[in-house]
């Protein structure tokens, strides 16, 4: 089954990156709504919401997951007839995924004006919009070069270094440990991110936030590239991001036994506190961390008593 497949691909990393993660679920969603044979509204809701809480369970830190499926499953949930559930599902996740392809080429757009001429950029972890703002900048003749770190354990920078050489761009590879060494040497960073909350802060790829408090120290501005879908709109609620806890094999192999009062602590992201980011550039502009709130209210116009009924943030964040 395309849909249990697509949850495995997911939980095991096989598809990557929150916004690839999101589109993937969308289609997903759309697909497995389309193999139903469900003969009344009630029944092909009940199985769309099981389907939506299987890939929501996936990866509890990237709100891009939950936030896609939240926009998809709308149209069921309003639906009045069985077709017009139908329709709405196959229509919001061909909007989403156009939507978010779309949003991508945006930020590129606004991030390049942020970059000065012959600039050098730091890069962590592999994001898709971050990426897209380098090569956009690097397209406009502004990027000298680029230090890209390793990203262990799962080692996501060989992604990142080679859709960059690809573009062109001449790239240093370093290892995580030694962005504060070369940190110096760079005009900026550049990050994704998988989630963003309320009071700006980001979590991302574990490792980002030494990352930022390197290039804080340095005085090298700190750019987060962000789809609005990334915003956490129940952090408004005083709510956490879940962090992702990864099995020790990822850092240590399955062959290799470790002593016996050992043990392997393998988070997956970390949070960089707002006051080290210095801009989040979004598909709707360009702004300060503080300015996070705005577009959970104003962007993705959700209330709380709308987001306290809300099913898939209910199931995912409520464990």
């Amino acid at each position: 089954m395309v849909l249990t497949k697509t949850a495995e691909d997911i939980s095991s990393m096989r598809i990557r990156g929150a916004g690839r993660i999101a589109r993937t679920a969308a289609a997903a969603l759309q697909e497995h709504g389309a193999s139903l044979d469900s003969e009344t509204l009630a029944a092909f809701t009940h199985e769309m919401e099981e389907a939506a809480d299987l890939l929501c369970g996936t990866r509890p830190t990237a709100v891009s997951l939950p936030n896609a499926v939240r926009y998809v499953m709308q149209g069921v949930q309003k639906a009045a007839t069985l077709e017009e559930a139908q329709h709405a599902l196959h229509d919001r996740a061909t909007a989403f995924i156009h939507d978010s392809l779309a949003a991508v080429e945006k930020i590129a757009e606004i991030a390049a004006r942020q970059i000065p001429n012959d600039a050098v950029i730091m890069t962590h972890c592999n994001s898709e919009a971050a990426i897209a703002c380098i090569i956009r900048a690097h397209e406009q003749g502004k990027v000298r070069e680029v230090y890209a770190t390793e990203v262990r354990p799962r080692n996501q920078g060989y992604i990142t270094i080679q859709m960059l050489s690809d573009a062109g761009i001449p790239v240093n590879f370093i290892v995580d440990s030694a962005a504060r060494m070369f940190m110096p040497k760079v005009d900026l960073v550049i990050t994704g991110t998988d989630a963003v909350t309320a009071n700006g802060a980001v979590v991302n790829k574990i490792g980002t936030a030494q990352i930022a408090l390197c290039a804080h120290e340095a005085r090298k501005p700190f750019i987060v590239a962000a789809e609005t879908y990334k915003f956490a709109p129940r952090t408004i609620l005083g709510e956490r991001i879940p962090i992702e806890w990864r099995p020790p094999e990822e850092v240590i192999g399955s062959e290799k036994q470790l002593p016996p009062t050992v043990t392997v602590k393998n988070p997956a992201f970390d949070v960089t506190p707002p006051a080290y980011v210095d801009l989040i550039v979004t598909e709707i502009g360009a702004f300060a961390p503080s300015y996070a709130p705005v577009v959970i209210r104003d962007h993705l116009g959700w209330d709380i008593i709308e987001f306290q009924k809300d099913y898939a943030f209910t199931h995912h964040y409520g464990e």
